[in-house]
């Protein structure tokens, strides 16, 4: 079902109409249906792109949604750097193996954790900020830097522009530091792709895991969910006929993607990287 077939829905449909399209099933919510929701409800990974610029107000609409994200002690340890450069894209989209919704977007987002600022303000009131050099804060940057964006793609979206997580960006961060003049201290943790969406070529909701693959009562439940997993590999395979993609079960995927270190595509060095940019990881 499109999102404009959904929007001609009744409010009481709607939301089941979006919930049926996420999982393919008839899983019923008892809630009521709002323009918040089905913009969360309705996302998709837009690979495809009009040649058409993102305006700066609604750039700048979309960090002012990312700063309303939590931060974690109000540290706000993140930043962004917009490329709309042709020629530094072209240079980023060699760390990810060349990809056509880097080519095709006019603006790529390149979000970083970013302990540079809180260790220039420490340094300023002559502290050593020890406390930067641990695991605990690399992690604080790169939730507050992932919470900040998937708050920007919410915003996007809720204005007509589409979207789509760039995590090889991942490959090689040291080339992505030095193409991107990053201080010690920062280290870019995706990019995301921004435009206007082809029509043409319009983009599917991917169903996900059952809720029971994924929520848990008070506990852990670690009883295997085999039926569940063949739903989804079903489920799945559905979607990609009706996307011309290659039929795999989603379960071969994953055993695909973490099966060896060559299917991490470079990323086992992250350690490694991340030390060279400034973390020490204690």
């Amino acid at each position: 079902m499109t999102s404009a077939t959904t929007a001609r829905l009744p409010e009481g449909d709607r939301l089941a109409a979006l919930v049926g399209e996420r999982y393919r099933n008839s899983h019923h919510i008892g809630a009521d249906w709002n323009e918040t929701i089905e913009t969360l409800l309705s996302h998709r990974s837009v690979r495809d792109y009009l040649p058409k610029p993102v305006p700066d107000d609604i750039l700048h609409l979309a960090i002012a949604a990312a700063q309303s994200a939590p931060s974690s002690s109000n540290l706000q340890a993140w930043s962004v750097i917009a490329v709309r450069d042709e020629a530094r894209k072209e240079k980023l989209n060699a760390v990810a193996r060349t990809q056509r919704q880097i080519t095709q977007a006019p603006l790529l987002l390149i979000w970083l954790a970013d302990l540079s600022r809180p260790r220039r303000i420490a340094a300023d009131q002559n502290s050593a900020a020890d406390g930067l050099d641990y695991v605990e804060s690399f992690l604080l940057g790169v939730i507050d830097a992932a919470l900040a964006a998937q708050n920007a793609v919410v915003s996007l979206e809720s204005q007509g522009l589409g979207t789509c997580y760039i995590g090889a960006i991942r490959n090689d961060p040291e080339r992505v530091a030095r193409e991107l003049e990053l201080p010690e201290g920062v280290f870019p943790v995706f990019g995301l792709t921004v435009g206007y969406p082809d029509p043409a070529t319009p983009a599917a909701v991917k169903p996900r895991l059952p809720q029971t693959s994924v929520l848990h009562d008070e506990r852990y439940d670690h009883r295997r969910r085999s039926d569940d997993l063949r739903h989804y590999n079903t489920v799945l395979q559905d979607f990609q006929v009706e996307q011309r993609m290659p039929r795999i079960d989603w379960t071969v995927q994953v055993k695909n993607r973490i099966g060896t270190v060559e299917a991490l595509k470079g990323r086992h060095l992250l350690g490694v990287a991340a030390r060279r940019l400034g973390f020490r990881l204690k």
